[in-house]
């Protein structure tokens, strides 16, 4: 169940970085309304009623989207996944989504060629599913205004580095990890942030590191960071739930 009061920190996250988040509000105001709002107008475990409504969009493997399914199966998140969109047809995020039972929907600039077609058909499903917060677990798109205007400060993102650096259009995968390497940072990390309009350029909700090691490949730093990058999705996700991380007031308007 959520609380408006933040417990004791866990040991867990004193590796993460100190950023000046607001703490004490509580949750979001508007994930406190949709709470209330879906309080009001369901009957039957009360406990279903509490939890935080994720919506996730993915291209590709959905690693992080697992990573999240399983810590709210485990009950480590008081939330659950409620939908999965892709703009990939063939992925294996549709496939996880599927395996799990969760609503999984294919929509692209296929599917929606029109112009803002494919926006305002990922905002009306987000919707239609009564999602609190969205999730871009590896998600290739950028998101046009329709999702971004119906979502404000409530869809987040996860970036293999320590933005700003090696961020910004075409950085992504590979492409971050390479660019690492060639600049000889002996620390690299994950960032948690808030989507806008532009790539990389919202505001960070949380960050950790992760350690450059001498030897490192491309493959071996790839999979340093996406383990750590799963264990701190779930982290950053459990702050907001808890309250410590307030997502109305890192908006910048």
């Amino acid at each position: 169940m959520w609380s408006v009061f933040p417990p004791r920190r866990s040991p867990a996250l004193d590796t993460t970085l100190t950023l000046a988040l607001p703490r004490g509000k509580g949750l979001s105001k508007r994930v406190r309304h949709a709470v209330a709002r879906t309080a009001n107008l369901t009957s039957g475990n009360p406990l279903s009623m509490q939890l935080l409504r994720i919506g996730c969009l993915a291209s590709h493997g959905g690693t992080n989207l697992q990573a999240i399914i399983d810590s709210c199966k485990s009950g480590v998140l008081d939330a659950e996944v409620c939908v999965v969109i892709s703009n990939n047809s063939s992925s294996t995020t549709l496939k996880r989504a599927r395996n799990e039972g969760i609503p999984s929907y294919h929509l692209s600039d296929v599917s929606h060629p029109g112009p803002g077609e494919l926006a305002g058909a990922i905002a009306d499903t987000l919707n239609s599913h009564q999602v609190d917060v969205v999730m871009l677990v590896g998600y290739m798109k950028k998101l046009g205004r329709a999702v971004l205007d119906r979502y404000p400060g409530r869809i987040l993102n996860t970036h293999p580095a320590l933005l700003p650096k090696f961020g910004g259009k075409g950085m992504y995968g590979r492409r971050v990890h390479e660019a690492v390497l060639e600049a000889g940072d002996k620390v690299t990390g994950v960032t948690v942030h808030l989507v806008d309009a532009e790539y990389d350029r919202g505001t960070i909700v949380a960050q950790c590191e992760v350690p450059v090691l001498d030897g490192d490949s491309v493959d071996s730093l790839s999979a340093r960071v996406l383990e750590r990058e799963h264990e701190f999705l779930v982290e950053t996700l459990g702050r907001v739930i808890r309250g410590e991380i307030d997502l109305d007031a890192l908006v910048i308007s």
